[in-house]
C-alpha cells in the first residue's frame, strides 16, 4: 500500500523500510502509536493527541468506517503534506 501511494504521487524512487516493533519497551521508546504506523523522517503521518508507546493494533477512520489501515487516498494526502513541509524547510 505504501509503495502504491508513493508511486501514485510521483515518488517512484523513494525507498522505505519496515521495522517490527516487538516489545512494549521498544514501543514506549519509540512512542509507537500502534500497528501499522507510517512514519516519514520520524514523523507519524497519522499522529493524534494521546498517542503513546503501545503494542496495540491501530485503527484509522476511513470512508468505510474504522479500518486497520488508512484509506489509500488519505495515505497519499498525508505523504504529499509531509513532502511539502519538508520542502518548505
Amino acid at each position: 500500500m505504501l509503495r502504491t501511494a508513493l508511486d501514485d504521487i510521483g515518488l517512484t524512487k523513494t525507498r522505505f523500510s519496515v521495522q517490527v516493533i516487538n516489545s512494549d519497551e521498544m514501543a514506549q521508546l519509540r512512542n509507537f502509536a500502534g500497528s501499522p504506523a507510517f512514519l516519514v523522517d520520524g514523523v507519524d503521518l497519522f499522529a493524534s493527541d494521546g498517542d503513546a508507546g503501545s503494542m496495540a493494533c491501530r485503527l484509522y477512520a476511513t470512508p468505510e468506517g474504522l479500518q486497520g489501515i488508512p484509506a489509500l487516498g488519505d495515505l497519499r494526502k498525508a505523504l504529499k503534506e509531509q513532502a511539502a513541509r519538508k520542502a518548505g524547510t
